[in-house]
C-alpha cells in the first residue's frame, strides 16, 4: 500500500470516495471542490492510499486550525477534516497509515497535537480513533436558532 499526497490524477477516484463519506453532495460537486483545493496553497493537505493495482482505496484530508480546537492545548493543531477507507480495506492498517501521514505533515508545520471528530452515532469511527491512539476529550451538542 502506497500512502502519498493526493494529485490531480486522483480527482475522480477521490471524489467518489468523498461522496461515499459525505453523500449530501454529488461526485461532481466533490470533484470541483477538490480541484479548487489542489490549485490553492493553504494550510491543508490530502493523502491517498493506493493499492498495488493503483486503485485508490482511501483518503485523508487535514488542515491546520489556528482557532480553538475542542480538547486541545496548543495552536496550530493538525486536524483531520475527513478520512475514508473502502470497507473491504478497513482493519488492514490503511486508516492508521493515512493518519500517520497527516501526523508527519502536522509535525513538519510545528504541531504537537493531532485532532479529529466524528458524529455522535458513528461508533465505528469512535472505535477506530481509540484503536490508533486518539483519546476522547469531550462531547459537544451544537444548537441553532433561526433569526
Amino acid at each position: 500500500m502506497l500512502i502519498r499526497p493526493a494529485a490531480p490524477r486522483d480527482l475522480d477516484a477521490w471524489a467518489a470516495l468523498r461522496a461515499a463519506l459525505w453523500p449530501g453532495d454529488t461526485i461532481g460537486d466533490h470533484r470541483a471542490e477538490l480541484a479548487e483545493a489542489l490549485a490553492s496553497e493553504g494550510d491543508s493537505a490530502a493523502f491517498v492510499a493506493e493499492a498495488s493495482d493503483r486503485l485508490i482505496v482511501g483518503f485523508i484530508e487535514a488542515s491546520l486550525r489556528h482557532d480553538y480546537v475542542n480538547g486541545c492545548e496548543t495552536s496550530p493543531v493538525a486536524f483531520v477534516e475527513g478520512l475514508y477507507v473502502r470497507p473491504e480495506f478497513r482493519k488492514t492498517g490503511v486508516g492508521l497509515a493515512l493518519c500517520d501521514a497527516v501526523a508527519d505533515w502536522g509535525r513538519g508545520r510545528g504541531c504537537s497535537e493531532l485532532a479529529s471528530d466524528a458524529l455522535a452515532d458513528n461508533l465505528e469511527s469512535h472505535a477506530f480513533h481509540q484503536a490508533i491512539g486518539f483519546e476522547e476529550t469531550e462531547r459537544v451538542v451544537y444548537f441553532r436558532k433561526p433569526l
